[in-house]
Order: structure tokens, then C-alpha cells, then sequence
């Protein structure tokens, strides 16, 4: 492609060399340049890619994007932008020729929530024989082969290239998790949103937004780039923020929720121990819902997918089976032993938030001690600090037994941070024991567990890797309680 159509629409101003040239890939890490290739240098939170356009060159680069003043001798052509980050992702959508004007592109944010709604979504869909791609935090899916992902959203050049992957295989409909950072670092920029859905907002990712106000203000950009419904939960207050700041807009706006005020919601609640039961109310109609995921948040993302489904014109009865159909989502409230009474749940629950509606859910239905295993990443800040203590108190507050471990502590001392969320238990006069072994945290709680209690094992849900410093050592913990569970009379505490 023309170097001349790869910035189209982009405003640069150019310090030197040609745009009568050929451009063969674009690449935003040196070491995957190719011969003619477009290098766009980012000055990212840890490395400047401003220091490697002479690798970029070596390896074939003939166009350089930069935001820094930057000469090279070599004859290539330079391009100075004021913002790398949302011109690489302005020459993406122009290379791979706009995909995502060729899908219909659903885009759901908030807190919590994003990946049940797109399983939600891809099960309604599919039901209604429509081809469904998903990108999130479990990975993506194109013509139902599951491929890992580095970030729930990827970078704005994987982006394109997976939009037009779902092109090139006949996907209709793509339902893609829009991270917070993804709209803050331009990884969206350039696609077409037909719909965007909100589910909630609660603390999380604060070390790159660093108030509650900037956060919700990241999540709220994507309202501003869909084209054709907006789609809110009207219960949660950042929800009614939301409403009220995009009323005007001309795009439809669907509310959802448990209060009848809004356009669907949910009324005759009824709540099981492994699925829930509820009436979903919508302007054409009533349909029984039931929802194989137990607790309040699957009946919230349950009904933010009816919601789009209902937008979409897809009748309440393929929504209804759509809905039944799902029989459980890897990692999310997924229950991986049961022995009549007895019960072991991994979730997700990686927030204040998440892990009280996860424990609160499961207190119903536990006749004897609700057991937690967690542990808490964030960096060494006081938002970090916030964020362990709050999930020490709510361990404390909703467990009977907490058993503080690592989850992915990265660079930090596991200690340091266990000591910090003992500190919050051991103020709400909390149970709790520590391993700063995870593996060894899960086989104490179901060493001491008993024939009528629950454990949850939260924090990591889908993932089946360990992180500490720059290393990723596998662990799959629906394995290690298999595996626990076969030698539990060896183990000895």
C-alpha cells in the first residue's frame, strides 16, 4: 500500500523523505519491522520506542511516525504526530482498509461484567444463526477457535489486524471487552461502534486514571464513538451519571436494571444455589429468564444482553433460549467440585467489589464455613494500598475463614503485600491464615474444609498463569483442586 493511503486523514507534519512510497507492514516494536516496512515510535510508561528507530531501520524500516524531534541520515522519511499512540492507530484502520466498517462492532465497559455480557451476547447471537467474534479478557474468538490475548483489549495494530480476520471468515457481529486503558491509550481510535454497553463502576486500574473521576470519564469515551445504541445500567450511580451526560445524544439509549424505571429490567427474582430464575421485562414483551450463573451481576449481564438483543430486533423467545443455553463461563463463579453440600468455586473477583458480590452470593447456599482463598496485585502506591486493605476488610466482613496468598505479584515482595491486606482483616477481627504460596493456600482450605462448606478460590478465574517478577509459571487451578482433592488425606498443615 501507498504510504500516502496509510496516512490518509492522519495530520503529521513532515520533517523528511518521501511519501511516494511503498509500505509493506507497520510495527510499533523494532524487532518485528520488515523490509519497507512503517515503524510508529511510542513513548510508553516503560520503554521509549524513540530509542530503537535506528533497530527499526536495520530491520528494513523506510517510514518512521515519531512525536519527538528526531534526524536520521538514512534515507527514510520521518513523520512527527502529536500523539504516536492514536496515529498508529489511525494507519492500522487505514492499512487493513477499515474493518470494522464491514462488522457490526458491540462494545461493552465498566468494571465488572464485560466477559459474561460477551458470552451472553455470543450465545443470543448464535441462537439467532448470526457468526460471532469476541475479543476480551479470556481471549479471542473467530469462527469459535479461542486465541489468547496480551490485553483485554489489544493494541490498536493486533486490533485491526483481528477485525480483519473476522472480516476474512464471515463474522457478522464482533462483541468486544473495551478495556479503561484502552480508550485512554487510543487502542480503539478509528473503530466503529455500533453499540456500546455499560455495566458498572467500581475502584480498579486507579494507577493509571488515579481518581474515580477520571476513570469514569475514560469509560465514558466510548459512548462517544457509537453510532447507534447506547446501552446503560440504570441502577449503578456512575450509570446515571452516564444517562445524564449522553441524553442529547442522537444515538438510542437503552436502560437497563432491577428497578422498573428503566427500559428492561428484571422483576420476580428468584435465586437458586447454581442458577437464577427471573422475569425479564422489555417494551415488546415479558420473557422467563433463567441464568445458569448464581448471584445479582449475572442477572445485571444477563439483562445488559437482552438489552442489546433486544436493540438488535431479536425476539424474546431466541434471547430467552440464548440466555438458557450458557451453561457457565470458565472462571466466573465456575463451580469445578461439588459433593452434595460441599462445594469449590473459582471467580474472577479481582476488586473490593467483585469479591463481595461473589461471597454474598454464595453465603445463601453454604450451611457450614465460607472459606476465601485471595490475594491482591497493585502497585506499591496508596492507591495500591487502598485497594489491599479494601479487599482485606471485605474478606474479613463476608468469609468466615480468609486465607491470604499471592496473585501475580509481579515485582513486589508477596509479602509486603499480604502484610498489608492482614492489617485490613485483622481490623474487621477477620479469621485468616497465610500462604504466601498459593498453591499451598488452596490445599490448606481444603485441608480444614468440611463435607457442608464452600470454598472460593478468587483472583484468578480463567488464568492458568502465576506471575512473579517477569516470569509466568503455570498454574491451572481447577487442576490443583483435582489433584488436592485426590491426595487430601496425604496432606498434612
Amino acid at each position: 500500500m501507498l504510504l500516502t493511503d496509510v496516512v490518509k486523514d492522519l495530520e503529521f507534519e513532515p520533517i523528511k523523505g518521501e511519501l511516494d512510497r511503498e509500505v509493506n507492514s507497520i510495527a510499533y516494536d523494532s524487532r518485528e519491522v520488515v523490509e519497507n516496512g512503517l515503524f510508529v515510535a511510542i513513548s510508553g510508561f516503560k520503554v521509549d520506542g524513540h530509542q530503537f528507530i535506528e533497530k527499526a531501520i536495520e530491520m528494513g524500516a523506510t517510514t518512521i511516525i515519531v512525536e519527538k524531534d528526531i534526524w536520521v541520515e538514512d534515507y527514510v522519511t520521518i513523520l512527527k504526530v502529536a500523539d504516536s499512540r492514536k496515529a498508529l492507530a489511525r494507519v492500522s484502520a487505514n492499512f487493513y482498509n477499515n474493518p470494522t466498517e464491514k462488522l457490526n462492532l458491540i462494545g461493552i465497559t465498566g468494571t465488572n461484567g464485560k466477559t459474561s455480557i460477551t458470552y451472553f451476547l455470543k450465545s443470543i447471537f448464535e441462537e439467532a444463526k448470526k457468526s460471532v467474534g469476541l475479543i476480551g479478557t479470556i481471549g479471542t474468538v473467530i469462527d469459535n477457535k479461542l486465541m489468547k490475548n496480551q490485553n483485554t483489549t489489544p493494541e490498536s495494530l493486533n486490533l485491526q489486524k483481528i477485525f480483519t480476520d473476522m472480516v476474512e471468515a464471515g463474522t457478522d457481529d464482533c462483541i468486544m471487552e473495551v478495556s479503561s486503558h484502552a480508550l485512554s491509550l487510543n487502542r480503539v481510535a478509528y473503530s466503529n461502534f455500533n453499540t456500546g454497553i455499560f455495566t458498572n463502576l467500581t475502584p480498579d486500574h486507579l494507577e493509571l486514571h488515579h481518581n474515580m473521576e477520571d476513570y469514569f470519564q475514560a469509560k465514558a469515551l466510548l459512548f462517544d464513538m457509537t453510532q447507534d445504541y447506547n446501552i446503560i445500567n440504570n441502577d449503578d450511580p456512575y450509570g446515571k451519571r452516564l444517562i445524564d451526560q449522553i441524553k442529547d445524544y442522537d444515538t438510542t439509549l437503552i436502560t437497563y436494571g432491577m428497578d422498573s424505571d428503566a427500559d428492561i429490567y428484571a422483576s420476580d427474582i428468584r435465586y437458586f444455589a447454581d442458577y437464577t430464575l427471573f422475569t425479564a421485562n422489555t417494551p415488546r414483551g415479558n420473557i422467563e429468564v433463567r441464568v445458569n450463573i448464581p448471584g445479582d451481576i449475572y442477572v445485571y449481564n444477563s439483562l445488559a444482553a437482552i438489552a442489546c438483543a433486544y436493540c438488535h430486533k431479536i425476539d424474546l423467545q431466541t434471547i430467552q433460549k440464548g440466555i438458557r443455553n450458557l451453561e457457565g463461563i470458565k472462571g466466573r463463579m465456575e463451580v469445578v467440585f461439588k459433593d452434595k453440600d460441599y462445594k469449590i468455586v473459582i471467580d474472577f473477583a479481582h476488586t473490593e467489589d467483585g469479591l463481595e458480590k461473589a461471597l454474598t452470593s454464595l453465603r445463601p447456599y453454604t450451611k457450614g464455613k465460607l472459606i476465601v482463598v485471595f490475594g491482591v496485585y497493585a502497585p506499591d502506591s496508596e492507591i495500591g494500598r487502598l485497594k489491599r486493605r479494601a479487599m482485606g476488610k471485605t474478606a474479613a466482613k463476608f468469609a468466615d475463614l480468609a486465607i491470604v496468598t499471592s496473585d501475580n505479584p509481579k515485582d513486589l515482595d508477596p509479602n509486603f503485600i499480604i502484610d498489608e491486606i492482614v492489617e485490613a482483616v485483622e481490623e474487621e477481627n477477620g479469621n485468616y491464615k497465610v500462604f504466601v504460596d498459593r498453591l499451598e493456600a488452596i490445599q490448606y482450605a481444603i485441608h480444614v474444609s468440611t463435607e457442608e462448606d464452600t470454598i472460593l478460590i478468587a483472583g484468578k478465574g480463567h488464568e492458568t498463569a502465576q506471575i512473579v517478577g517477569k516470569k509466568e509459571i503455570p498454574f491451572n487451578e481447577a487442576e490443583i483442586v483435582k489433584e488436592t482433592l485426590k491426595n487430601r488425606k496425604l496432606l498434612v498443615f
